[in-house]
């Protein structure tokens, strides 16, 4: 999948299915993921349409996600905003001074294994 990334510019999306881990998911009400990707690099997913969440206690385990695959930059207060969500602490939060470039994903399916 890094490699599908990797061919990606911001703006363009492709339509993809893959498996991973999962390595964080959003503490509220699990309105977010983020699955692992080689190099410790991770892909962060948001659900279409806001219509379903995942559990909140889904880290390590596998998941398959079907989507769209896509490359953003994501601003200071937003990357803070996720921090607090993800349960980091003050002085963590306070360390992003700068926005990243990261590999996201718009999910319309996620089949996580028991």
């Amino acid at each position: 999948m890094l490699k599908k990334y990797n061919t990606l510019k911001s703006g363009d999306t492709v339509n993809v299915k893959f498996k991973t881990k999962i390595k964080d998911v959003c503490k509220k009400k699990g309105c977010w993921m983020a699955l692992q990707l080689p190099g410790e690099k991770e892909s962060f997913v948001k659900f279409k349409d806001y219509a379903f969440f995942v559990p909140l206690n889904a880290s390590g385990q596998d998941a398959v996600v079907s989507g769209k695959a896509f490359v953003s930059e994501v601003s200071v207060a937003q990357l803070r905003h996720y921090a607090k969500d993800g349960g980091k602490s003050e002085a963590e939060i306070a360390k992003i001074t700068e926005p990243e470039i990261t590999y996201g994903f718009l999910a319309d399916g996620v089949l996580i294994s028991k």
